[in-house]
């Protein structure tokens, strides 16, 4: 992230902050001064605010441009006639979306400071030997691993009854998910499910060019398992056709990447061919059973809260 806000700075940021606190440099010659902003790069709360800035828009090109090439052109447009897909849902999704990602990166941004300012692991420079190759290329799975652990956790969490209401709900309103729905969060509950992206690199070495790019990755990964297409039937990658089973029945399959957690802490229900087969996926009685079990089991969860 530090090279993202210095090129911000040296593309944009300088010349805004310096319109809005301007400073004066004097040069050798007496005519002619450079006109600087009187707020120094390194300052905490200038990179707070540029960071915020640059994540803000960074997350609603990535959300955008990504979803949208999912819908038009990967999303099963045959899920919209389900009983649970509510009128006007992807204008919702939209609009939950685009007023939560302010608030997610506002929570984001003392992570992505402290980052900045030197106090993660993450380092620079082209790897030198076999074993800085090996490094960098085993970082991508153990990052991976470590952050579907913690995503699965506090999924799971977040699902338990005292804390359901406050937190997750909202998401689990979209029973029948459209890419447009990934982000479709309290912002809260998306900044949970963020976190341990963060506190990877605070605890293990990691190459800052790879954490952008798996950053990236992991934006355009959640947009992929709301895409309602099954092609993958994968028992070891968690797919959208697991994830598709995740938001209709609800206490299964919390992982975002892999299966292994689920199958860890017994949540595992791997798809049918109620996913994976076409003439049973659009067939009317399957989805109202799916509809009907969708409502009773999460009021099962709220009244086991009240219990």
């Amino acid at each position: 992230m530090d090279t993202v806000i210095e090129l911000s700075d040296e593309f944009f940021f300088d010349h805004l902050y310096a319109k809005i606190w301007p400073a004066y440099s004097h040069f050798s010659n007496d005519t002619f001064y450079d006109v600087v902003s009187s707020w120094p790069r390194t300052d905490p709360m200038r990179i707070c605010v540029s960071t915020y800035i640059v994540t803000c828009l960074f997350g609603y090109l990535l959300y955008f441009s990504s979803a949208t090439i999912s819908y038009y052109f990967v999303f099963d447009h045959d899920y919209m006639k389900h009983p649970k897909f509510l009128k006007n849902q992807v204008r919702m999704e939209i609009e939950c979306a685009v007023g939560a990602i302010p608030w997610m990166t506002l929570m984001t941004v003392p992570c992505f400071a402290g980052e900045i300012l030197g106090y993660s692991m993450l380092y620079d420079g082209m790897p030198k030997t076999a074993y800085d190759w090996l490094y960098l290329l085993g970082s991508i799975p153990t990052f991976l691993f470590f952050t579907d652990c913690g995503i699965y956790w506090a999924h799971r969490w977040m699902h338990h009854p005292s804390v359901y209401q406050y937190l997750h709900k909202l998401h689990h309103k979209w029973v029948i998910p459209t890419p447009f729905s990934s982000y479709a969060f309290n912002p809260c509950d998306g900044f949970l499910q963020s976190l341990p992206y963060h506190i990877y690199v605070f605890m293990f070495p990691m190459h800052k060019y790879l954490y952008i790019g798996l950053f990236s990755f992991v934006t355009i990964w959640t947009v992929m398992i709301h895409d309602g297409e099954f092609i993958s039937h994968s028992e070891i990658i968690s797919t959208s056709a697991h994830h598709f089973v995740h938001h209709v029945y609800f206490n299964y399959n919390y992982g975002q990447y892999f299966t292994f957690w689920d199958r860890v802490g017994n949540s595992h229900r791997q798809p049918t061919d109620e996913q994976y087969d076409k003439l049973k996926r659009d067939d009317h009685a399957i989805m109202k059973r799916q509809a009907q079990d969708a409502e009773r089991i999460e009021a099962e969860v709220m009244k086991s809260k009240q219990a």
